[in-house]
């Protein structure tokens, strides 16, 4: 059996790392909490666009923009890959790498030019030892990513996609749909493909949710519905953009908070074996010592 006072010394730092790995689960919940709502101000917002672009397509125009016209045999693709800076939340990571290694393989069987940018210190280094190149770096995202900082990366995706160094960009996270749910997935940003239906029907369905049914607002667009249709459809791309990042972080947060919950029932379970070990041990020795004292009195005697 092992020694009672090696057992009480592992049980302490269990119960130290028990009340880290608390603290984690605690400041977790908290960053949790404030990504939603920032996750749930962006979803609103993109919601108010894919309405104008529905408007704008019921106003009788026809939907037209470089951003939106797939190109004919693409020949560069970019995936954008968003990780943690950070480890200790489970398989957060892991599941947006495996998710991501088979997309890269099947572009570059079909287009085979691919460059590949990663935000997050653990995208880096899983890519890196996965034999993947990588191109650009992005660190400084942490649990609240700022829209200027993402504003900066979409607009250099857009003069890409523009001037046709790239012919398509995929976004590779984790989306976020509920507490108990999140999805690694690749969505493609660019081009966006039918904005105007795929607006529609979520617009639709939105109308649906509030019970307004098939009534519309009829808007009218001053100075004129093309001109407002340049920047809206620019700036629904930066806002989905912004969406995976948002989307990444509370799921990021989701993700720890989960690991770090587990990590202190199983500290606790293990405190618990090692109480009971301790216990097992420290009789024995009270037993032991106490047989010693009697053989010495017994020896006294003789």
């Amino acid at each position: 059996m092992a020694n009672a006072r090696a057992l009480d010394k592992r049980r302490k730092s269990i119960r130290n790392i028990r009340k880290i790995t608390r603290t984690m689960e605690l400041i977790a919940t908290a960053r949790y909490k404030k990504a939603m709502e920032r996750a749930h101000a962006v979803t609103a917002y993109t919601d108010r666009l894919s309405q104008i672009v529905s408007s704008l397509s019921a106003a009788g125009t026809e939907v037209e923009h470089p951003l939106l016209q797939p190109r004919e045999n693409p020949q560069v693709a970019r995936v954008l890959v968003l990780s943690s800076n950070r480890g200790l939340c489970g398989g957060y990571n892991a599941s947006v790498l495996r998710t991501v290694v088979p997309r890269l393989r099947e572009l570059k069987s079909s287009i085979g030019e691919v460059a590949v940018d990663v935000s997050g210190k653990r995208g880096i280094n899983g890519l890196k030892f996965r034999g993947i190149d990588t191109a650009e770096h992005y660190t400084h995202f942490e649990d609240q990513p700022a829209y200027e900082e993402v504003d900066k990366i979409a607009s250099g995706y857009l003069e890409q996609y523009i001037t046709g160094r790239i012919d398509r960009l995929d976004v590779a996270y984790t989306k976020f749909i509920s507490t108990s749910r999140q999805i690694a997935m690749i969505e493609t940003l660019l081009p966006l493909g039918s904005l105007a239906d795929e607006d529609a029907d979520q617009a639709g369905d939105s109308d649906s949710s509030r019970g307004l049914g098939s009534n519309r607002t009829q808007f009218e667009f001053l100075p004129s519905a093309e001109s407002i249709l340049e920047e809206v459809v620019p700036t629904s791309f930066k806002a989905k953009l912004f969406k995976c990042f948002l989307d990444a972080a509370v799921s990021e947060q989701v993700a720890r908070m989960i690991a770090m919950k587990g990590a202190t029932e199983s500290a606790g379970e293990m405190i618990k074996q090692l109480s009971m070990t301790y216990n097992r041990a420290r009789q024995s020795q009270i037993t032991g010592e106490i047989m010693e004292i009697i053989g010495g009195v017994e020896a006294l005697k003789n």
